[in-house]
């Protein structure tokens, strides 16, 4: 049976919203190359909404697009240790996340992932809401003086970029928000997106963009360095509870080895949060509205619950709002693809793999796989309400799964729930434009341009 096959599903058609067109079946390497350049999204042709695996070759490694959910939890829970990063993926991510978190390996990741872990239970997120509410507040507050047009995107990114700083330093971000965004804009713009050398050369090879990638990093290290001092001149009181994720983070200890962190491990974690924080949320919430001002119907929904549940509502009150957020990430995936390097042998699907050969578990191919879902290309929320049968662990990754999972899942759902529920519930939500919006998967799933939107009080 699948997944939404048992959902009732609404008396009107639902909505259907645009997506790209998929990829010629025959396309060869070198004109994937060019349409991964501008989206990775782009170079998928049918097959890979309907088979379980399909093999090809990339550069003199086979690849393997893995569907199947039994195949994918061998490869991310039961194996993950024999698949790493790829090479490519390292170039990208590296000179932005440096080695925090999203990017360490083996003993160093167990070490970070262990000694951060308390920072991100749902009790320590809890601490965290009233910095997340004074920054979506104040959004609110800033949008009732909206006249005509209104760029909902960058205001999603100003908000999530106010949360992560309050909630990481306590103090907001209007001195050090528009040289933040503006390394995120710069790196996105013109170093993350891969180039022919970075896919074909060894990772100890340095590629023309990686020189330019290296003079990045220093000038981005830096930057995350004077934030961290700002942060420690402020000081904490003695005795004082933890008040915000920087505290946390200094004090926490490896249960194992009672180590702290570096001041080198603690800038790259400073770096993980606040970027892959701010902007995969914001990438959400941006979806969720666009998809909310499509459907004016559920929109209401939304509104009415918001409203039902009350200023003071928490997280857990707002059932069909996080099952919206919950559709959109489906929809639209921020991490559209996990890609893999095979360290050794193994087999998945009956087809044997070799050392190097690439794995890709694409989120935005499973989340819209035929066989998976019912109506895989419709905005359906219901599905994630409770009594809906739970999809497959296997099938909707949003946050990854297994040992990798996003250590702050919890914390994104918190955050984009509320923000949700508080926006939709002051504003009538409305695009201002007919012209579809499209996803481009470069390192998030992106909308291909910023549309307008008019709001208007309920």
């Amino acid at each position: 049976m699948s997944i939404a096959e048992t959902i009732d599903i609404p008396a009107r058609a639902p909505l259907v919203p645009p997506a790209p067109p998929r990829a010629p079946e025959n396309m060869g390497p070198f004109g994937r190359m060019a349409l991964m350049r501008k989206s990775a999204i782009d170079t998928w042709g049918q097959r890979a909404y309907e088979d379980d695996i399909v093999k090809g070759r990339f550069f003199g490694h086979a690849s393997f697009i893995l569907n199947a959910p039994d195949d994918i939890r061998h490869v991310l829970v039961d194996n993950y240790e024999n698949y790493t990063r790829t090479p490519a993926g390292i170039r990208v991510l590296r000179p932005m996340l440096g080695e925090g978190l999203l990017l360490a390996e083996g003993r160093a990741w167990k070490h970070q992932r262990r000694t951060l872990a308390p920072a991100f239970t749902p009790r320590a997120v809890s601490t965290l809401i009233p910095h997340m509410l004074s920054a979506i507040d104040e959004t609110v507050a800033e949008l009732h003086k909206v006249q005509g047009t209104v760029d909902l995107r960058e205001v999603m990114q100003r908000m999530t970029l106010e949360i992560a700083g309050r909630t990481m330093f306590s103090t907001g971000m209007a001195r050090h928000g528009r040289a933040l965004r503006d390394f995120v804009i710069d790196y996105g713009m013109n170093l993350a997106r891969p180039h022919f050398l970075d896919l074909l050369l060894p990772l100890g090879w340095p590629t023309p963009q990686d020189i330019s990638r290296h003079f990045f990093r220093k000038r981005w290290t830096r930057f995350v360095a004077m934030l961290i001092a700002e942060r420690r001149a402020a000081g904490k009181l003695e005795g004082a509870p933890p008040r915000d994720l920087f505290d946390l983070m200094v004090a926490a200890r490896d249960p194992e080895t009672n180590d702290a962190f570096s001041d080198a491990q603690l800038g790259d974690q400073v770096a993980t949060m606040i970027l892959a924080g701010h902007e995969t949320t914001a990438t959400a919430l941006f979806w969720a509205l666009y998809l909310l001002a499509l459907d004016p119907e559920t929109q209401d929904r939304v509104a009415a619950e918001a409203h039902a549940a009350g200023d003071g509502a928490g997280f857990e009150a707002l059932k069909f709002t996080r099952a919206v957020i919950d559709e959109t990430m489906r929809l639209y995936p921020p991490a559209f693809l996990i890609a893999r390097a095979a360290a050794g042998p193994d087999s998945l699907g009956g087809e044997a793999v070799v050392k190097n050969d690439v794995i890709l578990i694409a989120p935005w191919l499973l989340h819209r796989h035929e066989r998976l879902w019912e109506q895989p290309n419709a905005f359906m929320p219901d599905r994630f309400m409770p009594g809906a049968p739970a999809p497959d662990r296997y099938a909707y990754l949003p946050f990854g799964v297994g040992a990798r999972v996003c250590i702050g899942a919890h914390f994104a759902l918190v955050e984009a729930t509320l923000a949700l529920a508080k926006l939709v519930g002051a504003f009538r939500v409305e695009l201002d434009e007919i012209e579809p919006v499209l996803p481009i998967g470069i390192v998030t799933t992106q909308p291909d341009r910023s549309p307008k939107f008019r709001i208007s009080r309920r």
